[in-house]
């Protein structure tokens, strides 16, 4: 009898280890998780700021471009709405970044404004903070995908529904430029392609007519 307690006493004290283990690492991945998600945040609220500033710097040179930086200004106040999900935010980060393709667009026609420092400068710090946006989101979506797996096998989910730890949402951020299709223009009267010769005209006939003869007398 006293060796059947001890044996179930050192069941119920391994079991109350491993859950007590499982628990905190559920928390752990949780913690990680959030603290991921908050250094997107702070990357994301600097791209929003340069990009503010870069349309600035662009009115000063095309301040005709009224449709353009409006379009881009609406799509950055929606990207900067409060309390959306990951999936949201991507799908804002989304538009914002397709409003400013058509922004860059507008630039490239003023070479004096390409040539001007302030917006090299944006556009440098800009690229940097995509960067670092990227890596960001990579190690979000690891430390998602870790914390999903273990809310969803078997038996941490047991501990996930006690702990009431959920799965979380994947930062998927798309380039607009990665999805558009290549473009095939096609001619309606197309000339010979390059490389290759127009057909040689017809060569002349080796047999030549024969003179018509007399009609007979």
């Amino acid at each position: 009898m006293t060796v059947a307690l001890i044996v179930l006493g050192v069941i119920l004290l391994l079991l109350a280890l491993w859950f007590f283990g499982a628990y905190n690492g559920l928390i752990k991945v949780r913690n990680l998780v959030e603290e991921a998600w908050a250094q997107i945040d702070v990357e994301l609220k600097r791209r929003h700021d340069l990009i503010g500033n870069l349309v600035e710097t662009v009115k000063g040179y095309a301040a005709h471009e009224r449709g353009t930086f409006e379009a881009v200004t609406q799509a950055r106040a929606a990207a900067m709405s409060p309390g959306q999900s990951p999936t949201q935010t991507a799908a804002s980060e989304a538009a914002l970044s397709q409003a400013l393709v058509r922004l860059n667009a507008v630039a490239e026609a003023y070479p004096d404004l390409k040539a001007n420092t302030n917006f090299t400068a944006l556009q440098a710090e800009l690229g940097a903070t995509e960067d670092r946006i990227a890596s960001a989101r990579r190690y979000y979506n690891a430390n998602v995908r870790e914390l999903n797996t273990k809310v969803e096998s078997i038996p941490t989910n047991f501990v996930a529904g006690i702990a009431s730890v959920r799965k979380a949402e994947y930062f998927e951020l798309e380039s607009p430029t990665e999805r558009e299709a290549p473009k095939v223009s096609f001619d309606p009267a197309p000339g010979p392609s390059a490389g290759q010769l127009p057909p040689a005209p017809p060569a002349p006939s080796s047999i030549q007519d024969a003179p018509p003869t007399a009609p007979p007398a």
